[in-house]
């Protein structure tokens, strides 16, 4: 039985889907960015993740450690010196995966994962955007001496519909109804 566990094997042997998980993450962190299936890009990601947060201190035995899970020298090097320096704040969630559909061949969704801190082009739009600021309902006390600005157009999204507190009837009461009798009913004719 297979209670718990969790990992997808990919349709490999173990030492195939070691391999080809040490290559996927060299290609990773030498790249920035790498295209694959859905299924492989989650698991790499569980894969390279803690070799990124063992980067972020750099030491003989964490080079040692994620040297022994990437067997590549030049990827060490790239992670232990331009990507440590870049994730040094983030505290997790080094990867973003973005799904970009199915493959024409066989039909197996498709993944781009990349290095978070690496994509220069959102990162720039990021830091076009002002910070948004927490915008309060409630009313304060007014201080004596403070000027009233002029409150800025609010939209319809941003505050929702209240529900009223009576239903409205649309039928008339007991006593309204004999008040309109003394007018006639009216009447359909058919000719």
């Amino acid at each position: 039985m297979r209670h718990g566990k969790k990992d997808n094997h990919l349709g490999r042997t173990a030492s195939h889907r070691k391999a080809m998980l040490s290559n996927m993450a060299s290609s990773l962190i030498i790249h920035k960015r790498i295209e694959t299936t859905l299924a492989k890009a989650k698991e790499l990601r569980k894969y390279v993740e803690p070799l990124l947060t063992r980067a972020k201190e750099d030491s003989t035995h964490n080079r040692r450690v994620v040297f022994s899970y990437l067997n590549d020298k030049e990827s060490t090097k790239e992670l232990f010196g331009v990507v440590s320096d870049k994730i040094a704040s983030r505290p997790g969630g080094y990867t973003r995966i973005i799904k970009l559909g199915n493959r024409l061949g066989d039909a197996a969704e498709t993944a781009l994962i990349e290095l978070v801190d690496f994509n220069d082009a959102l990162l720039l739009a990021n830091a076009d955007k002002p910070a948004k600021t927490r915008r309060s309902r409630r009313g304060g006390a007014k201080k004596e001496g403070s000027e009233v600005t002029a409150a800025a157009p609010v939209k319809k999204e941003d505050h929702p519909v209240v529900a009223e507190a009576e239903p409205v009837n649309d039928e008339p009461a007991a006593d309204e109804t004999a008040e309109n009798n003394d007018s006639p009913a009216p009447t359909t004719e058919k000719e």
